[in-house]
Order: structure tokens, then sequence, then C-alpha cells
């Protein structure tokens, strides 16, 4: 029988982080066996796969598949990648909702939203004073009255304006979606782990390019199906 290859760089970074095949498993809600594929090298994890492991082991995606190197360059859409959503820095989320022209969208996170940086609150709601269209929506929670109590709370402000539309979602939310005219921050829940470990994609539209436009049609089927935040 043929012996069976082995990601050594793979088994050598699980073994730093201390982490087993069932711990990797769990994070990223796939099948241990589907994880034992990965480290005899038998298959290749998903893009979104690739980017929860790297960011879990601290380390870049081809320095674990070096053969992405040649095989699989950086899409033009893709201007960074953050490997923990608490690693954007501030400046970042200011620059992403000040600049835009147009429109904001984010579909936040209820418990823990990024509005509730005062700079941020004030920049959205500076945005929506010029007539630039800001909506938010609020996804994540357990969708109990304490939620919506806490998010109304926070929320409240800008809601209060009149010029700022926020809903509440009340399904999973399987990513935060951050958007300022043509780009994006799209944060990859990954389970088990806390929002602001997830790691982060850093999005600009593109000619040609598909993955701005699957998370901007997520965040209109999102909002959508959300409802009025009610006070």
């Amino acid at each position: 029988m043929e012996a069976l290859g082995l990601n050594e760089t793979f088994s050598r970074a699980l073994l730093r982080a201390g982490l087993t095949e069932e711990d990797v498993a769990t994070r990223l809600g796939v099948d241990p066996k589907t994880v034992r594929r990965w480290i005899e090298d038998r298959a290749l994890p998903y893009r979104r796969h690739r980017w929860a492991l790297a960011a879990l082991l601290d380390t870049a995606e081809t320095d674990l598949w070096p053969q992405l190197r040649s095989t699989q360059p950086r899409a033009d859409e893709v201007v960074a990648v953050y490997p923990h959503l608490s690693t954007v820095p501030r400046e970042m989320w200011l620059h992403l909702f000040g600049w835009a022209q147009h429109e904001v969208s984010l579909l936040d996170d209820a418990e823990l939203p990024l509005a509730g940086d005062h700079d941020v609150a004030q920049v959205l709601a500076e945005q929506a004073g010029t007539g630039i269209r800001v909506r938010i929506c609020l996804g994540g929670s357990s969708g109990t009255r304490a939620d919506e109590r806490s998010a109304f709370a926070r929320y409240a402000p800008l809601r209060d304006s009149g010029q700022v539309e926020i809903r509440l979602h009340r399904g999973v939310a399987y990513s935060f979606i951050y958007r300022g005219d043509d780009q994006l921050l799209a944060v990859q829940r990954a389970y088990g782990l806390p929002t602001g470990e997830a790691p982060v994609l850093h999005l600009k539209r593109t000619a040609g390019g598909d993955m701005f436009t699957t998370y901007v049609e997520s965040f209109e089927r999102t909002w959508a199906e959300a409802r009025p935040l009610s006070g």
C-alpha cells in the first residue's frame, strides 16, 4: 500500500498551537476526518477554511500550503487580510465610512456593535446628515428582548436622528459586513471563536470580480428579512 503524504508544515503549526484534529474540526465546524485529510495532504481546504486556519495558527496560508504561491495568486479584489477583527486599525473604520460618497451599510454584531465606538458613531451620523444613505442591520443576537433593548440603547441616537435606517435580524449571522461604497470589510466568523478573534477580508469592487458582489448580495438579503428596530 502506498504511504500517505503528510503536510509537515501544517502538522508542526498544530503542535505549536497545542491544537488537535478535533479542536480544529470543532472551531471550523467540519468533520475531524476532513482535518485528517488536510494533514495527510489528500485534500486542499476551501478558501474560507484556509483563511480561518491561517488566522487560527497565526501564519500565512501560503506557508501552510506553498503550492498556492504559484497556482492561486491573491485576487485583485482582496486589498488586505487581517488575522483578527481586533487587529483592524481604528483609522480603517473611520476611513471606510468617512470617505463614502453614496452609501454605508453595516451588518453588525448586536452584542458587540461597532457603532459603540463614539467616533465611528459620529462619522455615521455625519454621513447620514449629508444625505448619504446609512443602513445598519444588527445580527448575531439570540433574538431576546434583552438583546433588543441593549441594541436599542446603543443605536437609539442614530435612529432617533431620523436619517439612519436600523433593523434587527434574528437569523444566524455567518459573517458581519461593513461597506462604504465600493469597499467593504467582511468578518469571517469561525465556530467556537469570539467575534473579535475572527479573520477579516478587506475587499474592493473590481471589474469581473464576484467576491465583493457576493457580500453585497448577502447584506441585501439579510436586510430584506430584518425588521425595524423598535423602541
